[in-house]
């Protein structure tokens, strides 16, 4: 059951992700246009700001697989039960620090936007700003509901609940909108969606899953141990706020709404190409926890296993990622004029900037897992400190400069060095993977680039796209070259086997 529950989790996966995409592709650029370029800045500054509270999570989410399979693998079902009660009273408390934390940032937007708002745009951001505060708050504690159902591997109920939610937020938002309603609405929305998916998230918890929550009798040291674990993914949680959240934050503070806006549709298209890496790799969450579990004392079967499903996982994410980095290369820019309009072409140079240097962690996330499973997520905790450090100077100076494109720049320098070399040698020596296996199977792979790259350039070069059908028409050609490229010089035969096997199933059938 739990195999046939991770191949349909990994192929719900895409779908929900493919979903997402569609509707955000249709959504966005209505949404953009019925808000304003500068009201939608202000939507997503406010919730960057309040998405940096995330940080107070410190990584307790992914410590809570990690003591489950421990207890799992014993059938230490009242071990797991106290583990259950220790996690919520834990999120309960992170989640009163989140709701007084937004408060005061609620009652003094000051920080966060300076003098750049009018009297009026105060006024919306401040009640953005407490709605989204409540929203986080509560999602604390609910999230622990969310981490046991993906302990248990329940990943179709959790895909299709998601799926749900992506096609339900767009539907009822969208006609709010058109009545003339901005972006508290949106929000409004937003939050009773998550206030609802939550309460399934608890139902199914305590009576499908007939889990229990015991609070008191807790495991003597597994405090220290908690916080021992968590402390360097906490240092993470923040560094990828810094990385990915305080640009929005610091173009607002200096440069304005407007530009917070075009760094935003950028990046969008970044968000969603990162999506493409994460809902596959996190379904291997609990699958790289059991190797490192019955792998313990013997390095060689250990790096074999790890190997294999990092090599495995990375090529099928190369496969993809490849296909939308160039896409975005050859056709973003077009694209993001006829989908965002007049005024975002620096969006495309934003994209470009994110997008690129970003390829080789998020063909490694696995990877990220696999420390956690050893215990070696320590010193990725601290290098990526010195980048966060290294970006948030470097953008204060740069966004001030250059704008969007400086705010872009300076992530993108400290992702090139830190995920496409530094990490790459941590793998290989500390965390038992072959990366040299890995990067081999990888350039095998690249023959199947040649002909499409080429065919791109000749693309972007010669032809004048003049209307939306002409794009997608060439973006079909485009990914058509590609797969057939890739399926005869880049795929080996079990890549080929997954897309081969279930066409051969519908015609015998």
């Amino acid at each position: 059951m739990k195999s046939n529950q991770l191949k349909a989790g990994t192929i719900l996966s895409y779908a929900q992700m493919l979903l997402g995409i569609i509707v955000g592709l249709v959504y966005t650029p209505i949404m953009i246009k019925l808000l304003g370029q500068s009201e939608y800045g202000l939507y997503v500054t406010v919730s960057s700001t309040i998405t940096m509270l995330t940080v107070l999570s410190l990584g307790f989410n992914s410590s809570y697989i990690r003591y489950y399979s421990r207890y799992k693998k014993d059938n230490d079902y009242e071990s797991i039960y106290k583990l259950n009660g220790l996690f919520l009273l834990i999120f309960l408390i992170i989640g009163a620090i989140a709701l007084l934390c937004g408060l005061f940032l609620s009652f003094n937007l000051e920080l966060v936007f300076d003098t750049g708002l009018t009297s009026e745009e105060y006024k919306i951001a401040r009640v953005l700003m407490l709605l989204l505060t409540a929203n986080l708050a509560v999602s604390f504690p609910m999230s622990v509901f969310q981490c046991i159902i993906s302990a248990h591997e329940r990943f179709i109920f959790l895909k299709l609940l998601g799926a749900v939610k992506t096609v339900l937020s767009p539907i009822v938002t969208l006609p709010i909108l058109l009545l003339g309603y901005k972006s508290i609405a949106v929000v409004a929305v937003s939050v009773s969606l998550t206030l609802i998916t939550d309460i399934i998230y608890f139902i199914y918890v305590i009576f499908v899953l007939k889990n229990r929550f015991i609070f008191k009798n807790f495991e003597k040291g597994i405090f220290k141990s908690l916080f021992t674990f968590t402390a360097f993914i906490a240092i993470n949680l923040i560094v990828d706020q810094i990385n990915w959240n305080v640009d929005k934050f610091l173009l607002g503070r200096f440069r304005g709404t407007v530009s917070v806006a075009i760094y935003s549709v950028g990046f969008v298209l970044y968000n969603y190409y990162m999506t493409f890496s994460t809902s596959i790799s996190g379904v291997f969450t609990p699958r790289i926890h059991k190797i490192a579990n019955e792998t313990v004392g013997n390095k060689e079967l250990q790096t074999q296993r790890f190997t294999e499903l990092f090599t495995k996982v990375g090529r099928i994410q190369f496969l993809i990622l490849m296909l939308l980095s160039t896409g975005i290369v050859f056709f973003g820019q077009a694209f993001i004029s006829f989908w965002a309009g007049e005024g975002y072409e620096n969006s495309y140079y934003v994209a470009l900037l994110l997008v690129l240097p970003a390829t080789i962690p998020l063909m490694q996330n696995v990877g990220i897992e696999v420390q956690r499973a050893l215990n070696k997520h320590k010193f990725r905790s601290i290098l990526y400190a010195g980048m966060a450090l290294i970006n948030l100077v470097s953008t204060i100076f740069l966004c001030q400069l250059y704008g969007e494109i400086g705010a872009s720049l300076g992530t993108a320098i400290s992702l090139i060095f830190v995920n496409g070399i530094i990490m790459n040698i941590y793998y290989h020596k500390e965390c038992n993977i072959n990366i040299i296996h890995f990067w081999k199977n990888i350039l095998r792979q690249c023959v199947g680039l040649i002909i499409p790259v080429a065919i791109g350039i000749v693309i972007y070069k010669l032809v004048t796209i003049t209307s939306i059908w002409q794009l997608l028409a060439w973006i079909c050609v485009y990914a058509v070259t590609y797969c057939m490229s890739m399926f005869f010089l880049g795929m080996n035969a079990y890549e080929r086997n997954l897309i081969l096997k279930p066409i051969k199933r519908i015609f015998k059938r």
